[in-house]
């Protein structure tokens, strides 16, 4: 039954997607700040669906032979990783950088930009969509290989928009200062944690 591998997917997909990474952290903080949120979600979503079907597919092969490409991910990644965490931190040490009404308005091409370095500078990501997925995924016979990875891929789908839906439903509650700074303290903590890692697996 090709039912079986799609809701295989779903989960898989969605045990991988739904976790606190620097991604999911940016999707909600856009969210919260209606800085082109919708947008950065359909790039995400845009992103995990390609590299879960060029994993299931074959991609996951040649990651795992030419290994310098996880490497480039995790030093890059984790540079840009400290470099935006410090800037959450820099906009919850200044006041006025708190309220909604003050927020800095970031351009869709910074949007763009930050939401394809999240993406695609994490070996994480990677090691998740395109090697585990890929590995699981190609492995099924006939047509379930197809289904599995419709599965994973509508699990970020139904996972992203729901960030963005919440994103908004939350906001109210972050009319205040004080809620800003401690959604930018943890953003910063997020993303210096995940930094933290990359580079711990890149020195081992």
């Amino acid at each position: 039954m090709l039912v079986l591998p799609f809701f295989k997917g779903l989960g898989l997909g969605a045990s991988l997607i739904i976790a606190i990474g620097s991604q999911n952290a940016f999707v909600l903080s856009s969210a919260l700040r209606r800085q082109h949120a919708m947008t950065v979600a359909w790039m995400c979503i845009v992103i995990d669906a390609a590299l879960i079907v060029s994993g299931v597919f074959g991609l996951g092969a040649l990651i795992r032979q030419a290994p310098v490409l996880i490497d480039v991910a995790t030093w890059g990644g984790a540079l840009f990783l400290l470099v935006y965490g410090g800037m959450a931190f820099h906009r919850a040490w200044r006041p006025e950088g708190l309220s909604a009404g003050k927020i800095k308005n970031l351009s869709l091409r910074g949007a763009i930009l930050t939401t394809a370095a999240l993406s695609l500078l994490n070996p994480h990501v990677y090691l998740d969509t395109v090697i585990l997925l890929g590995s699981i995924g190609g492995q099924l016979p006939g047509e379930q290989p197809f289904w599995f990875a419709l599965g994973a891929c509508v699990a970020s789908l139904l996972w992203f928009l729901t960030l963005v839906l919440g994103g908004r439903l939350l906001a109210p509650w972050f009319s205040s200062a004080a809620s800003w700074q401690k959604l930018d303290i943890l953003v910063g903590i997020t993303m210096w944690l995940i930094a933290g890692m990359l580079l711990k697996n890149g020195l081992a």
